[in-house]
């Protein structure tokens, strides 16, 4: 009889963990400790050098760290994980690894606002250089690739619009170019979009958002395919090279299928040291073991909300891919069938005033600046998250004056529209 391969809740509250050796703990322990002893100075040398597999200090990796890397990388169907203090921190790793300066990459110009600004400004200093696409034209990526390029960048689902990115389309460019696809999976999550099976090279995530999924706890991860032969070409120096910080030892060569997640560990993590907390990563371990009941929940709200929202005189349009008749619909059919996610956006008829009272008059939905939370979250991006960029800027980002961005929680739909009902007419 062959052994059946876990399903997805399962994995969700297994996947890397084991009862504690020592105390029988059923739930993984916080190992809040900075440092570990070595059993000998063989292996504190062996540990040192990349010959064995093991701990030496919180800032490279964690026990409780690490069934977190296991977890999520087996929910996104990786090789490895490697969990950060931020998202942001994760997309950092993750490019460190792949460029050098002078080098450039190709985005989606419809991407969180934080990214944008990461990439247009603070990417400039290391001499690494953003070209933006438009992911409704795929051929604008196409367009973009030059000889410098050496990865793409796209969220599964955008934020803050909410629409649906076609991973295949742009993974085939990806591969025609010879680079990796990087695919920001924050606001579907594995449980909506695994997007290796459609041709991702590299996940990251912002675990903040619906991973840990109760808005408490900060941190990133980056996931490796396993799919990607860094040492094609030459043109990935850092994984094919001998490296001198490791005795000459050639990452892509010595540990194969998971070279990208060890080195962003070792040469990354290990020297930049945007390293997550341990009781960050047992609280984000906690969440995700109901990820999949939450995420369906807040799919099916949010589909609940946007149907209401697109019938109410005060609102000029709602962008939403899980309503029959969204530019992002068919999209979402074929990445999504589960659920759309929880994200999406909306027009008030009054513009960028309509927009800002709206935030002021709601009740039970919180006006803050996070998503992914299982409590309703509102914020009016161009006053907030988006307001660096200009209005063009804006506007091309799926953040104009009069866009309203919603995550909507797991509470119940009928009290979410009941706020929403008199926040408009108030």
């Amino acid at each position: 009889m062959t052994e059946r391969p876990p399903g997805f809740s399962t994995l969700s509250i297994h996947a890397g963990a084991q009862p504690d050796p020592t105390t029988g703990a059923r739930a993984t322990p916080i190992y809040q400790t900075t440092s570990f002893v070595f059993n000998d100075a063989d292996h504190a040398a062996s540990l040192f050098g990349l010959q064995a597999f093991g701990n030496i200090y919180t800032r490279i990796g964690n026990p409780t760290t690490a069934v977190l890397e296991e977890r999520v990388a087996a929910l996104e169907g990786g090789t490895a994980g490697l969990a950060t203090a931020s998202g942001h921190a994760a997309q950092f790793l993750a490019f460190h690894t792949l460029l050098q300066p002078g080098d450039e990459f190709v985005a989606a110009r419809k991407l969180y606002g934080g990214s944008i600004n990461q990439f247009n400004h603070a990417f400039k200093k290391f001499g690494w250089n953003v070209v933006w696409a438009d992911p409704d034209n795929i051929e604008s990526f196409e367009k973009a690739v030059t000889p410098k390029t050496k990865a793409i960048f796209i969220e599964s689902i955008a934020n803050p619009g909410g629409g649906i990115t076609d991973i295949e389309a742009i993974a085939t460019i990806a591969r025609r170019a010879g680079v990796p696809l990087i695919v920001d999976n924050t606001l579907a999550t594995p449980y909506l979009i695994r997007p290796i099976d459609h041709g991702a090279d590299i996940v990251v995530h912002s675990l903040t958002k619906f991973l840990g999924g109760h808005g408490n706890s900060i941190g990133g991860i980056l996931v490796d395919a396993g799919t990607f032969d860094w040492s094609r070409d030459g043109r990935y120096p850092t994984l094919s090279e001998p490296r001198p910080e490791y005795h000459g030892i050639r990452l892509q060569e010595t540990f194969g299928n998971f070279a990208f997640a060890i080195a962003a560990r070792v040469l990354g993590l290990r020297d930049l040291g945007p390293a997550i907390s341990p009781f960050n990563a047992f609280l984000i371990l906690n969440g995700i073991e109901t990820l999949a009941l939450r995420v369906q929940k807040h799919s099916d709200n949010a589909k609940a909300v946007a149907e209401w929202l697109s019938t109410h005189p005060a609102i000029a349009w709602v962008n939403y891919a899980g309503l029959p008749g969204d530019r992002y619909h068919n999209l979402a059919r074929k990445y999504a069938p589960k659920g759309a996610g929880a994200v999406f956006t909306f027009g008030l008829k009054g513009g960028y005033d309509a927009g800002v009272k709206l935030v002021s008059n709601v009740k039970l939905f919180s006006h803050l600046a996070n998503v992914g939370d299982t409590r309703s979250l509102v914020i009016h991006p161009a006053s907030t998250t988006h307001s660096q960029l200009d209005d063009a800027q804006k506007t091309l980002a799926g953040a104009g004056p009069d866009v309203v961005r919603l995550s909507v929680g797991i509470e119940d739909k009928e009290d979410l529209i009941a706020d929403l009902d008199q926040a408009l007419n108030a």
